[in-house]
């Protein structure tokens, strides 16, 4: 009987599977984007994803970009074709119509396996709902009374790594992405939710918090191997409990359970402050719950607190990667540049606090050209992708002529289809940035008109922090971060890289593209610099 029904299920998974199968052959065989021009498949199953995802400094998008233009295709797994486009006039489109252009359902599982269901992960009514409510806690004056912590944290760094460098003469080897993830990790803890994390230590307690255990449980980068490929393809997969399932259930139990406790506690105080002129419930969490609450909402309208505890982890993974690794990527492009680190510093140094505002390091001009060169340069998320949720037709900028020679002002999308956004290779077209468009320069952003006034994005004329009603509604808050820790480490600093350039690679994980030293990939992401202590 035993045998019979698992023959049985053996036979109905093997016929599914072979269904499958047939219809990707059907799809690509039938699809508009297979006559696109674009790069060779590298591999019978990966296609060219790990060739895309391999690559460190060489710059592999954009030879294909000024080889094939704007606009071609790509291979995913199983050699499948995907459109790819850096044309402006096409991204505005997809980006702005999120009905039609959404995550697939199998990347809003493994990404709601880390952050939850929220507003990352939520599409349609349920993220404008979300993010409606969610838009206060993000304005300018809420930042702005958050600097105080982004400063006061930067300090506690500064502190550490001059005590590395004065007992090692002056000088000291850091590995500087770790302690930046940990200052970013103490940051959002504080400012997300009034959580002392202390990552970083300075209150002598060793044992690690249970919050940040929990969290790094979430973010470990897994290794991609067929398991995952058929859970990724195939939800009937994903009903197969594995060893990580359980790290992840253990790790958001954790997080639920803190994250209930901070709820109430940002109920509390709203409750017992009024207002915020006593420094009480200014941090995001709370200044949620307040907009929730607020008079000006329905009751029938506002989150549950399931909802509201959904942001938690997204706080968490928004507000730390990203910044961490934009934050180590600047101190790397500014050890390549060295006459740009010292105009930098030297703009910092005539500032005469440690403890700057907001609209004190918004004033700072160079320091603003730096950090919106890093963030084209070295956008730390360095794609993303969309799927159809219907047929649709995508204007073109510039037309495609497919491999058959008939040109297109348009592209025919079919329902089901995964759109390819390269960000980094748009913050690098030298159609838009000019033949010095992959060098660090600074300077470029002095110029009194924009640079790429076509690039739909949120900020800075590029599509780092994305656009249209996606776009992050953090990036207030990462870029006045960025800028607190910089003024601060480069006041103090003298930066060098610790090996040969030749060794610095990159390495994209689950949710962003971080360092790696090509000679010690062992050691996994790290980013060595020698910090020497300036004189003041």
């Amino acid at each position: 009987m035993l045998f019979k029904l698992v023959t049985s299920l053996a036979g109905s998974l093997s016929a599914y599977l072979l269904y499958k199968v047939c219809k990707a052959i059907y799809d690509e065989l039938a699809s508009p984007i297979r006559q696109l021009p674009g790069p060779k498949s590298t591999h019978w199953f990966f296609g060219n994803f790990k060739q895309m995802r391999d690559d460190h400094n060489s710059g592999l998008e954009e030879r294909w970009v000024k080889e094939y233009g704007p606009t071609m295709k790509v291979h995913r797994l199983l050699g499948i074709s995907s459109p790819y486009t850096i044309d402006t006039k096409a991204i505005h489109h997809i980006i702005s119509n999120t009905d039609i252009y959404q995550k697939s359902e199998a990347a809003r599982f493994f990404l709601g396996r880390v952050v939850g269901p929220g507003i990352l992960v939520v599409e349609d009514e349920q993220h404008k709902h979300q993010r409606k409510i969610m838009n206060p806690a993000f304005g300018a004056p809420q930042v702005r009374e958050l600097t105080s912590i982004f400063v006061d944290t930067s300090i506690q760094l500064r502190d550490i790594w001059a005590a590395q460098a004065a007992s090692n003469g002056g000088v000291a080897r850091v590995e500087i992405l770790s302690w930046l993830s940990k200052a970013t990790l103490d940051i959002i803890g504080l400012a997300g939710f009034n959580y002392r994390i202390n990552a970083l230590g300075t209150d002598g307690n060793d044992t690690p918090d249970e919050l940040a255990q929990a969290f790094e449980t979430l973010v470990t980068p897994f290794e991609f191997n067929l398991m995952v490929f058929l859970r990724f393809q195939f939800p009937l997969f994903r009903r197969i409990p594995t060893k990580r399932d359980k790290e992840f259930i253990n790790a958001q139990a954790t997080m639920a359970r803190i994250g209930r406790k901070l709820l109430a506690q940002s109920k509390r105080e709203i409750a017992e402050n009024g207002t915020f002129e006593t420094g009480h419930g200014r941090d995001l969490l709370t200044l949620l719950v307040r907009a929730n609450t607020s008079k000006e909402i329905p009751v029938n309208q506002r989150l549950s607190d399931e909802d509201v505890l959904a942001q938690v982890p997204t706080f968490l993974v928004a507000g730390h990667e990203t910044t961490s690794t934009a934050l180590t990527w600047v101190l790397f492009a500014l050890t390549q540049n060295i006459a740009a680190q010292q105009r930098l510093r030297e703009e910092l140094m005539n500032v005469s606090t440690d403890n700057p505002s907001m609209d004190e390091l918004n004033e700072l001009k160079y320091l603003d050209c730096v950090v919106r060169e890093t963030l084209r340069l070295y956008a730390p998320v360095p794609s993303t992708i969309r799927t159809a949720m219907r047929d649709d037709v995508v204007p073109l900028g510039t037309p495609v002529t497919d491999t058959r020679g008939t040109v297109h002002e348009s592209l025919r999308i079919r329902k089901g289809e995964r759109v390819f956004i390269p960000i980094l290779a748009l913050n690098h077209d030298m159609g838009i940035w000019g033949p010095d468009a992959m060098e660090f320069i600074p300077e470029r952003w002095e110029r009194s008109t924009p640079i790429a006034n076509s690039i739909p994005g949120v900020w800075g004329h590029m599509l780092t922090f994305l656009g249209g009603p996606r776009s992050c509604i953090g990036y207030r808050f990462s870029l006045v971060e960025t800028k607190a820790l910089l003024f601060t480490l480069i006041r103090a600093f003298e930066f060098e890289l610790a090996v040969p350039i030749r060794d610095i690679g990159k390495k994209s994980t689950d949710l962003v593209q971080r360092p790696i030293v090509l000679s010690e990939r062992a050691k996994g992401n790290q980013m060595p610099l020698l910090v020497r202590s300036v004189g003041r």
